[in-house]
């Protein structure tokens, strides 16, 4: 790995740590409304499917190390029993995905693809995820069912899916100026 990319992980995990508390204050059911899906997403269409998923499994194991930096500014190793601890997993595999798919065919519709790609996923993953552990680990509210969990999640959809949109449109932008500015780079000679 070049200097670059181990900056570029860096800043998607610093990215995710911020998402993850901005706007965390607001809770339906108990899913915390973040702006997690769109930093994972971009980092897959921005990082590819290698550095995507590494940034994302930096973030995660730097919260489960004990930093406040998972949603409601909580961490730790007891975040693996919280039902949204799926979600985290997830966004290793959004990452993951939604770069192989622009790394397979770069196109503008393509990164919109995979931008919604990679949010169903993360919805599908976080969602099953949250049920089974409100089922096994975690006291369910009284008369939760799958169609509540899933309910619960109507409320940040269309956030992310406008976001999610946003991220399959300015990634293109952003994937080029890193082109432009990796080739400046590799240029240059180190005196």
């Amino acid at each position: 790995m070049k200097a670059i990319d181990i900056t570029l992980a860096a800043v998607f995990a610093a990215l995710m740590a911020i998402g993850a508390n901005l706007t965390s204050l607001l809770v339906i059911g108990s899913v915390p409304i973040t702006l997690q899906t769109f930093f994972s997403v971009l980092a897959g269409l921005i990082l590819g499917s290698r550095l995507g998923a590494i940034s994302m499994t930096v973030y995660m194991f730097i919260g489960l190390a004990g930093a406040p930096v998972f949603a409601q500014f909580s961490g730790g190793l007891g975040y693996t029993f919280k039902p949204t601890f799926g979600f985290i997993l997830s966004f290793i595999l959004v990452a993951y995905v939604c770069g192989k798919i622009i790394e397979s065919r770069s196109s503008k519709k393509m990164f919109l693809v995979a931008a919604l790609f990679g949010m169903a996923i993360n919805y599908i993953a976080g969602t099953n995820w949250m049920y089974m552990a409100m089922n096994v680990w975690v006291e369910a509210p009284e008369g939760f069912s799958y169609g509540m969990a899933w309910a619960w999640m109507l409320a940040p959809l269309p956030k992310d899916i406008i976001l999610s949109i946003c991220a399959g449109l300015i990634a293109p932008r952003v994937v080029r100026s890193l082109r432009r500015t990796s080739s400046t780079l590799d240029n240059k000679s180190v005196v």
